[in-house]
């Protein structure tokens, strides 16, 4: 019995020597190996990892056979940053600065280019008199970037305008200009761009000449997602806005003349929640606080039946027809359905019973706030794919669930549990491939380090009396629990590899959809209904009964018949199928973060 127990002790001190080296396992939020270790140790608790099973459906591309990362955030690409008494050219990250044409210098290739003359020369001298931006930080990097890369693009056109004949500005100034004007519309913000002013005498043109390239620029690269980068958010946030090139922008814009201001606000995103979200803006900002943007006076809570002065205030509020008769009074059936519906998309329990929570959200925020609220969600849209997929899956995190849409309809809804505060589900797209039945949980070593190794320092057993298997993957040792009821994966998880190795997955801890706020995992998203979940995404081949039929026993893996393009988001605001503005409360706090990097709040 000695021996016993000194053997325990000594596989619990070789795991604690051992742990800080384990590869980066599967949380029941992290993804694991997609091949088994061949090694085995002998242990106190010792099994034998079993290979991918012979009926897998399909297989596994070889690219997702490779080790994952381990759980620390990705290091973040290097900043560029100029110092404020470093011209360009003296800086390294300026070494290609722009050279404009010399008009006495030869061209290695060919004869000596003749002298600019006209109005390319004014330009030229403009362009030579503009000053280039100083400072440090990103926003002073970029504006130096794009000061470069406008001089750059009037070079290769040997200063040739775009914006200015025959001593005026062309036509399509005009569209231009109006769109220019509407930037607010969009959430942008060109305060600090000079304004074109195309008057006065040639100099005067060619300035603003240039200013005016230097506003359609900060538009478009505003609009495509230049002022903040992701990262700068949360580390975890993986998704990346694509801002145009200054060349491209300007090229696109003044080859679409008469359309030019179009072509410019098409830079913004176009998807329906952001277009969405946009007119709401839009109509805040018009509005005169009518009726329905009062706030609704604290009270008792109302039931079916009652009558409250208060009722006026929530009928406008929801929507519903209000006049001056008592029977608008009346908290009559018609309201306690619209207060129920409203407590559902906002995330309350649909009672239809007017509660103290139900009353303050019913309470509009004051304007200024709710402005903010969807200029930053706005600015989150930049960051998504332009293209979302007609089908797809989304998981909104702030909105604690998961919708599947096929071929541009929406065809399921169902509750998740996302990650704490402290371990955020990362925000990122890719492409959900397979789904495995029977999961195997490699345990992370985060967990084994601040949940399972306590335990194992006052019982060396307490793994094997868990249920866990231990084992050597790649000379390193691993923990994981096998398949079966109270696997903390559940009966079945959904892959799409990637970075942070998380994926959707079952759980045996069903009391915790019941709750409003369901931020409680370590990272990936759990999901309420799985096997409804993975019928919908499987097809009509396979119901639910055949999925459910491969419980018990060894991994089974089963492929989509179609990749589908999954995104998992964070969108605090969005317009429900209502029309109706839906907040979510800011779980992670990335809300206030994109207003403050917006400068919308100190």
């Amino acid at each position: 019995m000695y021996r016993d127990c000194r053997f325990g002790f000594v596989f619990a001190a070789v795991l604690a020597v051992c742990l800080p080296f384990a590869v980066h396992a599967q949380a029941p939020d992290k993804a694991p190996p997609d091949r088994q270790p061949a090694q085995i140790i002998a242990a106190p608790v010792s099994a034998k990892a079993p290979a991918v099973p012979d009926d897998v459906t399909g297989a596994i591309p070889a690219q997702e056979a490779t080790p994952l990362p381990d759980d620390s955030p990705a290091s973040l690409p290097p900043k560029l940053s100029l110092p404020s008494d470093t011209p360009p050219a003296a800086n390294p990250a300026a070494a290609k600065t722009a050279q404009p044409n010399d008009s006495k210098s030869a061209s290695p290739n060919g004869p000596e280019k003749p002298p600019l003359t006209g109005f390319a020369a004014a330009v030229k001298k403009a362009l030579d008199a503009w000053p280039v931006p100083q400072g440090r930080g990103r926003q002073a990097a970029e504006l130096w970037l794009e000061h470069k890369d406008i001089a750059d693009y009037y070079a290769a056109r040997d200063y040739a305008p775009l914006w200015v004949a025959d001593a005026k500005p062309v036509a399509a100034v005009t569209p231009i200009k109006a769109r220019l004007a509407l930037a607010g519309d969009d959430g942008l913000n060109l305060a600090d761009i000079p304004q074109a002013d195309f008057s006065g005498d040639t100099d005067h043109l060619a300035t603003a000449e240039i200013t005016f390239s230097q506003e359609i620029v900060a538009y478009g690269r505003q609009a495509s997602g230049v002022r903040i980068d992701p990262q700068d958010i949360n580390p975890l946030i993986g998704a990346k806005p694509d801002v145009a090139e200054p060349g491209l922008i300007l090229g696109a814009v003044a080859a679409a003349e008469m359309n030019g201001g179009d072509v410019l606000q098409s830079f913004n995103p176009q998807q329906k929640p952001y277009l969405a979200l946009r007119a709401k803006l839009i109509a805040l900002r018009r509005q005169n606080n009518p009726v329905s943007e009062r706030a609704i006076p604290p009270g008792p809570s109302l039931k079916l039946g009652m009558t409250d002065p208060r009722v006026p205030l929530i009928r406008a509020r929801l929507g519903l027809d209000v006049t001056q008769s008592d029977s608008d009074l009346i908290y009559d059936t018609q309201v306690a359905t619209a207060v129920a519906d409203f407590q559902k998309a906002n995330g309350l329990r649909p009672s239809g019973v007017l509660t103290q929570r139900t009353q303050a959200s019913l309470s509009p925020q004051p304007k200024e706030n709710i402005e903010n609220d969807i200029i930053a969600n706005m600015e989150a849209w930049r960051w998504m794919p332009r293209d979302l997929g007609r089908s797809r899956i989304d998981v909104n995190i702030p909105d604690f669930e998961v919708r599947v849409v096929l071929n541009g309809n929406l065809v399921l809804e169902n509750k998740v549990v996302v990650g704490k505060p402290d371990t955020p589900t990362p925000v990122f797209s890719n492409t959900m491939k397979f789904l495995i039945v029977n999961p195997y949980w490699n345990v992370p070593p985060s967990i084994l380090r601040k949940e399972m190794l306590p335990h194992l320092a006052r019982d060396p057993y307490y793994l094997q009396r868990m249920g866990f298997e231990t084992f050597y993957y790649h000379g390193r040792l691993m923990v994981r629990q096998p398949p079966g009821e109270k696997n903390a994966l559940g009966r079945i998880k959904f892959m799409f590899p990637n970075q942070y190795s998380v994926y959707l997955h079952d759980t045996p801890q069903r009391r915790l959809f019941a709750e409003t706020k369901r931020a409680f995992s370590h990272g990936c998203v759990r999901v309420d209904q799985p096997f409804d979940f993975a019928q919908t995404l499987l097809g009509p081949k396979w119901p639910e009964d055949r999925i459910k039929r491969l419980i018990g026993g060894k991994e089974h893996y089963v492929f989509l018949p179609t990749p589908l393009p999954i995104h998992i988001e964070y969108f605090t605001a969005y317009v429900g199928d209502d029309g109706r503005l839906i907040l979510r409360g800011d779980v992670y706090g990335y809300e206030h973060r994109i207003e403050k990097a917006l400068g919308l709040v100190g």
